[in-house]
């Protein structure tokens, strides 16, 4: 359960990281993604 959440969480905040880089502000849309990345449980997760 508890990695389904941080998947959520990393799915938005990647989604956020885009979003925010089509409105023009590169560094918060990197990292929000490098975050995303960070939590998700696919990538090196902050948590473990």
């Amino acid at each position: 359960m508890f990695a389904f959440l941080l998947w959520i969480l990393a799915v938005i905040l990647v989604i956020g990281g885009i979003v925010q880089l089509f409105k023009g502000q590169v560094l918060f849309g990197i990292v929000l993604i490098v975050v995303g990345l960070l939590v998700g449980p696919g990538g090196v997760s902050l948590f473990t």
